[in-house]
């Protein structure tokens, strides 16, 4: 029976692959520097992220507290002018206020928290399910992987929005239900049929790097089947899981806008130090009841509501034309 000799590797092949690494990673950065949309984009959501962060500082109200000289009168924009003093505009309230006198502006900076969340927290639920279920299918062989696939698209065939509806409904009213005014349900929501896309595509790109000479070699080298998935198949497919991610995030703030709009997202909190008081979705949903009335109710969480799933989807173009030109 023949002996497999391990193959010692070269201390210069290791420094001359990481300055290759180094190289590529330079190229890509520079490639998404010259997309200024994609930049601008990123510059955007870093002040987004900056302005979630510092909303308790930024916002002028309490985006709970309620102005009785204000309540029931739908305060306009402060550079709108009403023949009503009550409901003219003030840059005491930026974009008014509601019907029981809640600053609009401010629930619009506290609002960024919660998109900005269940993008991010989603993102990285959906990414750890599908990287975990695409790297096993596409390293596992045959039987594992017709497995996990056969699983894959019986997940994948079940309607997403009505799954979301039918969870948040199931358990809206559940201890899990009410954990941080129910963001951990909606995270669960969300990641659990979500992953199917990434699955599929971790898998491709496993089943086309397991067949390269570098990983034949590490085989050679003594190296087990976990150090080869993690140091040396996981690298090469990050990129793609990076790019991915990208786009996820748009869509898990969307899904959240969606069901907050039909009443059953995140629940509204009247603390006066609740981190999380509202949501664009919720926001939205109260001001196109009144919108009439206030229309910056509805515009202003519907602008930015825009603009962000906007900036995240130019973003995920930059990555991926910056990690992959041959893409463009």
């Amino acid at each position: 029976m023949a002996k497999t000799v391990a193959v010692p590797l070269q201390p210069g092949a290791a420094l001359t692959h990481r300055r290759q690494v180094r190289s590529l990673r330079r190229a890509a950065w520079q490639r998404f520097r010259r997309n200024r949309l994609a930049l601008l984009s990123l510059i955007y959501i870093g002040v987004l992220v900056a302005v979630a962060l510092s909303a308790p500082l930024l916002a002028p109200h309490n985006p709970v507290q309620s102005d009785i000289r204000a309540a029931g009168a739908f305060r306009q924009a402060a550079w709108i002018d009403d023949a009503n003093p009550q409901r003219a505009g003030s840059w005491t309230y930026p974009l008014g206020s509601d019907s029981i006198g809640r600053d609009v502006f401010s629930r619009l900076l506290f609002g960024t928290r919660v998109s900005l969340l269940v993008g991010l927290i989603t993102a990285l639920c959906t990414l750890s399910i599908g990287v975990s279920v695409g790297l096993a299918a596409g390293y596992g062989g045959k039987r594992t992987d017709n497995t996990l696939m056969r699983f894959t698209d019986v997940v994948y065939a079940f309607p997403g929005l009505l799954f979301f509806i039918v969870i948040q409904i199931a358990f809206r009213d559940s201890w899990a239900g009410n954990l941080l005014n129910g963001l951990v349900l909606l995270f669960v929501t969300l990641s659990i049929v979500s992953w199917t896309n990434v699955a599929r595509l971790v898998r491709g790109e496993v089943l086309s790097v397991k067949e390269r000479e570098f990983i034949e070699s590490a085989r050679a080298s003594g190296a087990g089947d976990r150090r080869i998935i993690f140091r040396h198949i996981f690298p090469n497919v990050l990129g793609p899981i990076i790019v991915s991610g990208a786009y996820i995030i748009p869509g898990a703030i969307a899904a959240e806008a969606t069901l907050s709009y039909l009443g059953i997202g995140v629940r509204p909190s009247v603390a006066l130090d609740a981190p999380f008081p509202t949501s664009w979705g919720s926001m939205i949903l109260d001001g196109s009841k009144s919108w009439e009335s206030q229309p910056w109710m509805l515009l202003g969480p519907s602008i930015v509501f825009a603009s962000v799933t906007l900036a995240f989807t130019f973003v995920g173009d930059g990555l991926r034309d910056a990690i992959d030109p041959r893409q463009q």
